[in-house]
């Protein structure tokens, strides 16, 4: 190989690198999205069933409750508007999806960098960089934004080994 061609392949490595990389935080974020999704999904709904359970009860049992039994009442109806219009469990289902989505991106890319790149012609991984690259832009433009706290857990997931970076924490030095 000459010098422009290492200089070449040298490049499109560190853009794959760059691709995992990113897709990797992307679908961490979008774990921690969903996770939190499937929690409010769960205690909302919960509170909101225990609440209706609860009202009726008071409501049946003596005339001096109906007014706790009304309040409650009152939650149980509110909590199930909430989670009929923020429709939590439809999001954590969506957010699973981009999360899998970017896993999928990341593991092609992490293939093509340790697998296939490092011996194929350069024209031929630079498609295999614009395929993914492509996948890349077209599940950001899909996937919903996550929350600064999801992003902030999915940092730390990642520094603590929720996901093993490799070679010099995606640096692509091969």
């Amino acid at each position: 190989m000459d010098r422009d061609e290492d200089t070449r392949r040298s490049a499109l490595l560190r853009e794959l690198a760059e691709i995992e990389n990113r897709t990797m935080w992307s679908s961490q974020g979008q774990f921690e999205q969903a996770k939190a999704w499937h929690r409010l999904n769960l205690w909302l709904g919960s509170l909101a069933a225990a609440a209706a359970a609860i009202s009726g009860a008071l409501v049946l049992a003596s005339e001096g409750l109906n007014i706790l039994g009304g309040l409650l009442a009152i939650f149980a109806a509110s909590g199930g508007a909430v989670l009929t219009v923020v429709n939590a469990s439809q999001r954590a289902t969506v957010a699973t999806a981009a999360a899998n989505a970017y896993l999928e991106i990341q593991n092609a890319a992490r293939r093509a960098r340790f697998v296939d790149t490092p011996w194929m012609e350069l024209e031929e991984g630079r498609s295999i960089l614009q395929g993914l690259t492509e996948r890349m832009e077209e599940q950001n433009r899909s996937a919903e934004p996550i929350s600064e706290r999801a992003h902030r857990k999915a940092g730390r997931n990642i520094r603590t080994g929720g996901q093993v970076a490799t070679l010099d924490d995606l640096g692509g030095s091969a």
